[in-house]
């Protein structure tokens, strides 16, 4: 309607400079066009560059080197813990419990098979750690073995994880019977290979090995009383939460081999590892304890299946070992940051 109008007045009527400027100012429809199409790439183009920046930052950040308290979290985590583990042991431990129903109290009334099944447990538990400990020792003191256990690589981690593994699955699969025969002889090659895995940690010293020793055999006795003392079936309904958190430290310590700990994404997942392990392996010791008693007083007396004093132990032997590898290893790094 417009255009019309315009159209329809006389031409002397509106000069030539009018007209011109006038047709200037309005914008085409191809203008129009290309100017938003501008302006669309220039907004696209800021938002990639932000979300660029934004990645960058983010990796920048995994990957700057950790301040002094980067492992603070988990010292902290593991103070706690010990804390909340001494409390559990003086509450027990004096009866302040309202349920009577404990592995303290029932062991008064045990019939005798049960006594019998609990002592060869726990003496197949000590000899597990003895073989472990002396095969540790025999490999430290000959120079090749110990060039052999101790070489880095991917093929040596893999070689180690499938003895280990393989090495247990034998032992367990095959049936027990009395004396020494080869369910005897599987669980201690089986022992023998994880003494083999842990004998570089000999390298940081006898005297730090020692007190890593008697730091162990305290958390051992402390958490065995809480589970003694505790309720029989207290720590029983952990085993779903156990296992996840048993999945988080396993893919953290596979991070940790691959992003050194003087990274802040590094240095997280290597405490994830050390210290979350240390309290997941802990909590561990509390169900097995508790799952060990269990099985010896429910598993039948006159099965054609016995009862296997060497499995029953294996999930506690475990447990030990993984306590005193972080031990040492938390002990290790205390004595370097002194030194520095």
């Amino acid at each position: 309607m417009l255009s019309r109008l315009v159209l329809s007045y006389p031409a002397p009527m509106l000069s030539a400079s009018l007209v011109r400027s006038a047709v200037q100012k309005v914008p085409l429809r191809t203008q129009i066009w290309r100017q938003f199409g501008q302006d669309s790439r220039q907004g696209f183009q800021s938002r990639s560059e932000r979300i660029a920046v934004r990645r960058k930052t983010l990796k920048e950040w995994a990957t700057e080197p950790a301040g002094p308290n980067a492992f603070a979290i988990g010292k902290g985590a593991v103070a706690g813990g010990s804390l909340l583990g001494l409390g559990a042991l003086c509450f027990y431990g004096l009866g302040l419990g309202k349920d009577s129903n404990t592995i303290l109290n029932s062991s008064m009334v045990w019939p005798q098979f049960v006594l019998d099944r609990s002592q060869s447990t726990y003496v197949y538990l000590g000899s597990s750690v003895a073989i472990t400990a002396v095969t540790a020792a025999a490999i430290f003191r000959s120079p090749a073995l110990f060039n052999l256990v101790a070489s880095g690589g991917w093929v040596s981690i893999i070689v180690s994880m499938a003895a280990m593994i393989g090495s247990g699955m034998i032992a367990r699969s095959i049936p027990y019977q009395e004396g020494f025969g080869t369910k005897q002889l599987a669980w201690a090659a089986h022992c023998g290979v994880l003494g083999a895995v842990i004998a570089p940690l000999s390298i940081v010293g006898g005297p730090l090995l020692l007190r890593a020793a008697w730091y162990t055999a305290g958390i051992i006795a402390g958490l065995s009383a809480v589970a003694v003392c505790a309720p029989s079936d207290k720590f029983l309904y952990m085993g779903g939460p156990l296992a996840i958190g048993l999945g988080v430290v396993f893919a953290s310590s596979l991070g940790s081999m691959f992003l050194p700990p003087s990274t802040v994404l590094g240095a997280g997942l290597y405490s994830m590892s050390l210290y979350g392990g240390l309290l997941l392996f802990s909590a561990f010791l509390l169900y097995d304890t508790q799952r060990l008693v269990k099985q010896a007083e429910h598993h039948p007396q006159y099965s054609l299946e016995k009862f296997d004093p060497i499995n029953a132990s294996m999930g506690i032997y475990m447990d030990t070992i993984n306590i005193f590898i972080r031990i040492v290893s938390i002990l290790a790094g205390q004595g370097g940051n002194r030194r520095r």
